[in-house]
């Protein structure tokens, strides 16, 4: 009877180390949706867009397609932007990522990262940022810029957050929220360990056209009102994630970086 308690309790231990263990093993998995890029090889090259218009986001720009370069499936590559004349219009093109920056007002929101998708393949995707809150005292800050602009380039190559609680220990990548943004300024090797993941196995086709007219709906609204229904809210209301369905199987994903508390008397959709 000993010897049985005894292994009892042994397994006992094993059962929930094993638990735990899938249990870390699955929130690490930061996926965005399933949502990707669809190409032919690897690495490929996504190109970004420059409609920034400070020497400030430019750095943040640069360092942030370096750090995401690092990865072995996919590069970045800076072009010429198509919205440096009206940035806060950010319209999409096909086959690239678009990045810019405007004084969008008080919107609520910090940055914006949206991806147009058919199914689960990204055929174009925006970056917004909003000076309004970037020229406040608390966001003025390289720290700031670098975590955002990083966090929301790597919304458009398909991934989520690690974390998405303000007050945790920084997890040191910059798809960790957090409110000290210093150690959180670039990816770490589980983002490249997940790109990889997304990135395997290869398509049969490529979303990676030329530049070229966009698809459907072109312009990334700063309006919530036209970002259709929100299907997620975390709990201290500072992330959120929009769906606008375009019809024919095509969807704008928008995915939502608050500055502000959200009003208590809003409700995501349902």
């Amino acid at each position: 009877m000993i010897l049985s308690w005894r292994l009892l309790a042994v397994l006992s231990l094993l059962l929930v180390a094993g638990f735990l263990g899938f249990a870390t093993f699955a929130s690490a998995d930061h996926s965005w949706g399933g949502y990707h890029w669809t190409r032919t090889e690897n690495p490929f090259t996504l190109k970004l867009g420059d409609s920034v218009s400070s020497t400030a986001w430019d750095a943040s720009l640069s360092l942030a397609s370096a750090d995401w370069s690092v990865s072995s499936v996919l590069d970045t590559t800076i072009i010429s932007g198509t919205n440096l004349r009206n940035p806060k219009v950010c319209r999409a093109a096909l086959g690239r990522g678009e990045v810019c920056n405007a004084t969008y007002g008080r919107t609520g929101w910090l940055g914006i990262a949206s991806i147009w998708i058919s199914g689960t393949h990204i055929t174009q995707g925006t970056v917004k940022l909003n000076d309004t809150y970037f020229n406040t005292s608390t966001y003025n800050k390289p720290a700031w810029r670098n975590l955002v602009m990083c966090q929301e380039v790597g919304h458009i190559l398909g991934l989520d957050h690690q974390d998405e609680i303000f007050g945790n220990t920084p997890l040191g990548t910059c798809m960790d929220y957090s409110n000290d943004p210093v150690p959180n300024q670039h990816p770490n090797q589980h983002d490249y360990d997940m790109l990889e993941a997304i990135y395997t196995p290869l398509d049969t086709t490529t979303t990676l056209a030329a530049v070229s007219a966009s698809k459907g709906a072109d312009v990334d609204s700063d309006d919530p009102r036209a970002w259709g229904r929100e299907i997620r809210r975390s709990d201290d209301r500072r992330v959120s994630v929009f769906e606008q369905d375009l019809g024919n199987g095509e969807k704008i994903i928008r995915h939502v970086f608050w500055a502000e508390e959200r009003s208590r008397d809003t409700r995501p959709a349902r």
